[in-house]
């Protein structure tokens, strides 16, 4: 399960305030980092190394397993 809680938090915490703002610092289409905040979508390989890369968020700490 995608917990964008951790993304949201790093990003904030990075100076990113808006979807828009991470779509840059990822190199990503606004839309894409749209449904990244908003819960609509998970990251794919690539967009979680960008987040690890820039946000200093583990794709372990994006992605958690659910509850059996």
């Amino acid at each position: 399960m995608y917990d964008r809680a951790a993304l949201i938090a790093a990003a904030r915490q990075a100076g990113d305030h808006t979807p828009s703002d991470t779509a840059r610092r990822l190199k990503v289409a606004r839309n894409t980092a749209w449904r990244l905040w908003h819960g609509h979508t998970a990251p794919s390989a690539n967009v979680a190394a960008a987040v690890e890369t820039h946000y200093g968020v583990s794709a372990g700490q994006l992605i958690k397993q659910a509850a059996a």
